[in-house]
C-alpha cells in the first residue's frame, strides 16, 4: 500500500525520498517525472521508516529538479550531466584521479602563502571566466557530511569513489557567492568540481587532498599559470599531484 504522502500530487507516480536530514521534519521527495514535493513528517509516513533504506546515487531522479534561490530557480543535475566525467578517472595519486584523461593539459593549483582565500579565488575564477564563452557551469558540492552543499535537500550524483555530490547548474558568480566553507579552508567558498557547459576544462579537488586539480587546454592553463594569485602548475597526467610543499591529509 502506497502513502498518499508518497504520491506525486501532479502525476500521481510514486514518489522516493531525495535526502534525510531532519528525523522528526518534512521530507522532500521526487518522483519519475521530475516533480518535486514536500511530505509529511516521519512519524505519520510508514512506507520509507528507515533513512537507510535510499541511496543517493547518480540514478536518482531520472529527470531535471529545479531548486529555488536568490529570488530564481536552478537546475539540479543527475547522473546525464556528468556520465562524460562518471568512472573515466583513474586510481592512483596522479591529477588523473581527479581529472579524466580526455584534456590536452593538468595543471594544479591552490592558495598561495599570505594570500587570502577570497583573492586567490576570485583570481581563479576571473581567469577562467576570461578564457570561457558566456554559458553556465556546473557547480559540484560534495556532501562530507560537515561541509556546506548550498541546497542540503537536493539529489546527489554519485562520482569518484562512490562519493556525493550536489551538481547544480549556475555560473561564476553563484560558485563564489553561494557556499560558505569547503573542506580545503574554513575561508574558501569555491565549489569541490565545477566545470563549463562545454566541458572545455574541469577544475576538481578530492575529498583528502588540500589543493585542486585542473583539466583544460594549454591556453587555459597558460592564462591561470601567469596570475600569482592562482598559483597554477603544469602536472604530467602520469605524475603524483600533490604541490611541493604540500601533504595529502
Amino acid at each position: 500500500m502506497t502513502s498518499l504522502a508518497a504520491t506525486c500530487p501532479t502525476c500521481g507516480r510514486p514518489g522516493t525520498p531525495i535526502v534525510y536530514r531532519d528525523l522528526d521534519g518534512p521530507i522532500d521527495l521526487v518522483c519519475s517525472e521530475g516533480h518535486q514535493w514536500r511530505a509529511a513528517g516521519r512519524a505519520g509516513w510508514a512506507p520509507y521508516a528507515s533513512p537507510t533504506a535510499v541511496e543517493h546515487d547518480a540514478t536518482t531522479p531520472t529527470e531535471p529538479i529545479d531548486v529555488s534561490k536568490d529570488g530564481r530557480t536552478w537546475r539540479i543535475g543527475t547522473a546525464s550531466d556528468v556520465a562524460w566525467l562518471a568512472g573515466r578517472t583513474t586510481q592512483g595519486l596522479s591529477v588523473t584521479a581527479a581529472i579524466p584523461p580526455v584534456f590536452e593539459a593538468y595543471g594544479t593549483f591552490h592558495r598561495p602563502e599570505g594570500v587570502e582565500y577570497h583573492a586567490h579565488e576570485r583570481a581563479v575564477i576571473d581567469e577562467l571566466v576570461s578564457c570561457t564563452p558566456d554559458q553556465p557551469w556546473w557547480l559540484g558540492f560534495l556532501d562530507t557530511g560537515a561541509h556546506d552543499v548550498v541546497f542540503p535537500r537536493a539529489a546527489r550524483v554519485s562520482l569518484y569513489g562512490d562519493w556525493s555530490y550536489v551538481l547544480v547548474q549556475a555560473g561564476p558568480e553563484q560558485a563564489l557567492a553561494w557556499r560558505v566553507g569547503h573542506m580545503r579552508g574554513g575561508d574558501g567558498v569555491l565549489p569541490d568540481l565545477f566545470f563549463p557547459a562545454d566541458r572545455s576544462w574541469l577544475v576538481s579537488a578530492l575529498w583528502d587532498d588540500t589543493w585542486t586539480d585542473i583539466g583544460a587546454s594549454v591556453a587555459v592553463l597558460t592564462t591561470l599559470r601567469r596570475n600569482p594569485l592562482v598559483n597554477a602548475r603544469l602536472v604530467e597526467p602520469d605524475e603524483d599531484a600533490c604541490p611541493p610543499g604540500l601533504m595529502r591529509d
